[in-house]
């Protein structure tokens, strides 16, 4: 899903040069995401740099011998500068990407939510992302890939209070989501990026919080979206839920908000059968409504916090619930932007049968309109 990089990244350079990220489309020098992109991997696992905004996005939840259980986000941005100051200055100092990081952790029996941020820029190796390979960094945090066939990855990220160090292995191949290729966010043929998920990882590794560290095993998704289009106009944010039931299954889906709080007509979703085969879910095959809501105590944003996720044509039934209810980010010191990111539980019915499984839920545009866009 498109997430908050998207967000308008105005910085000034270094010696004072000044860049601007927002070129027209006729000058740009980035790539739109149109139909007919043919996947391929490894190669597409690594950085489309002729795309302006990619992100690699990881989310799990784990589990440690002694029943301590954990939810965990580690995802990388990367934001293509249009400017041309920028792409004619030949120093390998000139700001051509910038990169931030965010990381979370769920504690769940602490019922403390962690976060760390981290802002660089390529050109001296203290941030950047291979092309053709999954490897991509800053400073010490890190996702790369392991295995010869790279289906397995290593995820690592380090703050003062809290780090993770994971092997991640894909169980399935990886499910293409959107219709000929391309995922559409508006009505315009430039709203569109390509994404794709690994949507069931089994997970090892160690968590540690404060002096304390724990072998955990679990399961994670990861997600990995380019392209060069933002959202439309008159949407305001997104809900976006990522869910691994029991039964081998998954299910993707995201509602781009209008501001009036109901789904824009180019929400989707993606089915995934056991197989790793999957089925696309328009709007109308999804029923998302909320029962609940959370306000937080640090942005005085309302969030929904409990859902009823149906799939009527699957004959599913699901209630979604928040494994704790303060999992919001506020990252002023890189993206600038506040959101909600949480591990959620699973329950419900499947062909009238019961069902269980986890999940992560994003939720932006609460704390403020995507882009700074007020609600009318």
């Amino acid at each position: 899903m498109i997430r908050a990089i998207l967000v308008v990244v105005v910085m000034c350079f270094i010696h004072t040069e000044v860049c601007a990220t927002d070129s027209s489309p006729s000058t740009s020098r980035f790539s739109a995401a149109k139909p007919g992109y043919v996947y391929a991997f490894p190669r597409d696992h690594g950085s489309h740099e002729h795309f302006q905004t990619e992100w690699w996005y990881f989310t799990g939840h784990l589990r440690s011998s002694n029943g301590h259980r954990f939810g965990y986000e580690l995802t990388f941005f990367r934001r293509g500068i249009d400017s041309p100051h920028v792409w004619n200055n030949p120093s390998e100092w000139a700001i051509r990407h910038l990169y931030f990081a965010h990381f979370a952790l769920t504690d769940e029996k602490a019922d403390q939510f962690l976060v760390a941020e981290k802002m660089s820029r390529a050109g001296i190796g203290k941030a950047g992302a291979r092309s053709n390979v999954m490897d991509v960094w800053i400073d010490q945090w890190h996702v790369n890939a392991l295995s010869p066939d790279h289906r397995q990855f290593h995820l690592q990220a380090k703050d003062e209070a809290f780090s993770i160090d994971l092997i991640v292995e894909s169980q399935k191949t990886p499910v293409i989501h959107g219709e000929h290729g391309v995922s559409y966010k508006g009505p315009q043929p430039e709203q569109t990026s390509h994404y794709y998920s690994l949507t069931r990882l089994h997970t090892t590794g160690s968590v540690r919080v404060g002096d304390t560290t724990m072998t955990v095993e679990g399961l994670s998704w990861m997600d990995h979206e380019f392209g060069s289009g933002d959202l439309a106009d008159h949407l305001v944010g997104w809900d976006w839920f990522s869910l691994q039931l029991d039964n081998n299954h998954e299910i993707m889906a995201y509602g781009l908000r209008r501001a009036d709080g109901t789904f824009d007509s180019a929400s989707s979703g993606t089915f995934v059968l056991p197989d790793g085969s999957s089925k696309s879910l328009t709007l109308q095959d999804l029923q998302i409504s909320v029962n609940r809501h959370w306000t937080s105590p640090v942005s005085g944003a309302r969030y929904p916090h409990h859902w009823t996720f149906s799939i009527p044509g699957e004959d599913i039934v699901l209630s979604l619930s928040p494994r704790m209810a303060n999992q919001e980010l506020v990252t002023a010191r890189s993206t600038g932007v506040t959101y909600w990111e949480g591990a959620v539980e699973v329950t419900g019915q499947w062909k009238g049968q019961d069902i269980h499984g986890q999940g992560y839920v994003e939720l932006t545009g609460y704390a403020e309109p995507y882009g700074g866009r007020r609600e009318q």
